[in-house]
């Protein structure tokens, strides 16, 4: 194995250069390219989220790699991306058996667990519209705190300056509940997990569009401030502060890019920022306040 070669790959790695990964094992003929070299394809081909090509090249060394965790991880995790959970579980689990506790293995386990699990939107409380006028009956305006969260209908050109110091583009089921009621203190704050150490979290309140007020996704408690200075994960946007300071919920993007449909996730600070998905997205998350 050209040592000087394998420097370089991981260097490329380093950097965030997956193409130039992929070019230059492409270039040696497939006879002569060992499990060394395919085990850093199928990571590049992951890192482009070509997730097919990925898993053909580590099946392709399935035997020698049925001792490997990493082997068992990575097409794990092409699997999971392919939303193929069931096949990403037993890879996860084989993983887990061969290095025990890591914490990415762990977390992807915890992630299929919520992916496959009945959603809360299945349970028998009805959905919450937002084109119902009764949504309103949702939110507590006579809570104490209500005031800290709730503003003035967010327009167009605020939607857009907000989303732009976000940098992320905020869900469209997001925005249409905000534009009705705009932040503020739900009736019902707590979300049920499954499977968990506790049965469900609890929030506070949900931020609105804006900067005036404090609690606000730009105020000065808003979401930049609580990641900034909580050191909550630079993954999306905090949406929900919770009774413990140390509990935050978040949109998460990391699955679908910043412009994309992100996820709904606890972050617990006190749990060295153990992350645990809630939600396919926001509207499911609403629909399963209880």
């Amino acid at each position: 194995m050209n040592e000087e070669l394998l420097e370089q790959l991981e260097e490329w790695h380093e950097e965030d250069e997956f193409e130039e990964i992929v070019d230059a094992i492409t270039e040696i003929p497939e006879e002569e390219r060992d499990y060394v070299l395919i085990s850093h394809l199928g990571r590049a081909l992951n890192n482009l989220e070509r997730y097919e090509e990925a898993v053909e090249q580590f099946l392709s060394i399935q035997e020698e790699g049925k001792d490997d965790p990493l082997w068992h991880y990575r097409i794990g995790l092409a699997y999971y991306y392919l939303d193929r959970y069931e096949d990403a579980r037993r890879a996860f689990e084989v993983a887990d058996h061969l290095e025990p506790g890591d914490e990415d293995t762990l977390e992807f386990l915890e992630w299929i667990r919520n992916k496959t699990a009945p959603k809360p939107a299945e349970k028998s409380n009805a959905a919450v519209s937002y084109t119902d006028p009764d949504v309103l009956n949702f939110w507590d305006d006579g809570a104490p705190e209500a005031d800290k969260y709730v503003s003035a209908p967010p327009t167009d050109e605020l939607i857009e300056s907000v989303e732009e110091a976000l940098v992320f583009k905020l869900p469209a089921s997001y925005i249409q509940a905000m534009k009705v009621h705009n932040g503020g203190i739900p009736r019902n704050r707590k979300f049920p997990i499954e499977g968990g150490a506790q049965d469900f979290i609890e929030i506070s309140g949900i931020l609105g569009i804006g900067r005036d007020k404090k609690k606000s996704l730009c105020g000065s408690l808003g979401s930049r401030f609580m990641i900034e200075n909580g050191g909550y994960p630079e993954i999306g946007v905090v949406i929900c502060d919770c009774p413990s300071p140390s509990e935050v919920v978040m949109l998460d993007y990391r699955s679908s890019g910043n412009d994309g449909e992100p996820e709904v996730i606890h972050v617990d600070k006190a749990s060295d920022y153990k992350i645990t998905r809630l939600a396919a997205n926001f509207e499911a998350f609403i629909s399963g306040l209880e």
